[in-house]
């Protein structure tokens, strides 16, 4: 068969599980599948899964093992007792957890004779295979580049982050976090337009416009951050217009009984940081808010 096709094995089955087995399927690799509630394999074995019994079973069909569960301890429970199956196998786990998590079971499975990579997926099942979607990986990279053309499968996104397990579960809460704050700044924005009987889909492309505009902005912070000489030169706005324009949304949402405790935080934090002496300086100089004391 080959090796553009060589055997794959899935061990769990939810939804973000399933989109694995079935993008492997769909290329054309023999794809093996496990999961406590077996019934959950049923529509990939009418494609031509096979269902594996046990974990055991599971293991011992591919020398590439995909792992997606709930937890880390799931997994551990899952492969308890499998030690010496697992040896010389590669082991690619997606599950969700964090960064010492990843360390941890990296330095486990790599004491067992297991070439391991740690992976976050950065997007919803029906995106799996879409050549947008992204999915960091971290680990050996002779692994990594040796199996490549194959985790492909699941994103044309496939990102390697370096030697680092714990990189993917980095960037997988700071993307998160990014995710919500902006989730919930534009859900905040739509209520206050809203008490103006201002429409969620009438807010909605002037939302976009200024979504654009900050990728600007942030472009530029990026590169002051990482210049490291603590300047942050204003080339857009001081960080005092920043407040005073802040501390209109503030009076409105209040005037318009629009929960403020969001752009409350961010004055909050925007005047702690002001008091250190960053009146002039650009937007970037927040990053002393959320930084290390020693960064």
């Amino acid at each position: 068969m080959g090796d553009n096709r060589a055997p794959v094995t899935v061990i769990g089955l939810g939804l973000m599980g399933q989109a694995l087995a079935a993008a492997f399927l769909k290329a054309g690799h023999p794809t093996t599948v496990w999961n406590r509630s077996a019934d959950k394999a049923a529509k990939l074995v009418s494609e031509g899964a096979v269902l594996a019994a046990t974990p055991a079973e599971a293991v011992a069909a591919s020398d590439l093992l995909v792992v997606c569960v709930s937890t880390y301890d799931v997994m551990d429970n899952v492969l308890d007792g499998l030690d010496e199956a697992l040896k010389g196998k590669v082991l690619v786990n997606l599950t969700s957890g964090s960064s010492d998590q990843a360390r941890s079971a990296a330095d486990r499975f790599g004491k067992l004779g297991v070439k391991y990579l740690d992976g976050v997926i950065m997007i919803t099942p029906p995106g799996i295979g879409a050549e947008t979607s992204v999915l960091f990986y971290a680990g050996d990279e002779e692994v990594f580049t040796a199996h490549e053309p194959t985790l492909k499968l699941l994103g044309g996104g496939t990102t390697y982050l370096g030697a680092d397990y714990g990189m993917p579960a980095l960037y997988d809460v700071s993307l998160l976090g990014l995710m919500w704050g902006t989730f919930n700044a534009f859900l905040h924005g739509v209520a206050v337009v809203g008490t103006a009987d201002v429409s969620a889909k009438t807010y909605l492309p002037w939302a976009h416009m200024w979504l654009d505009a900050i990728k600007m902005f942030t472009t530029d912070y990026a590169n002051q951050i990482d210049a490291g000489d603590g300047e942050f030169p204003a080339n857009d706005a001081t960080l005092e217009t920043h407040l005073e324009a802040l501390k209109h949304l503030v009076h409105e949402s209040e005037a318009l009984g629009v929960d403020v405790e969001l752009p409350k935080y961010s004055q909050n934090l925007m005047e702690k940081i002001i008091s250190q002496g960053h009146a002039k300086n650009s937007y970037a100089a927040m990053i002393k808010a959320f930084q290390k004391p020693s960064a």
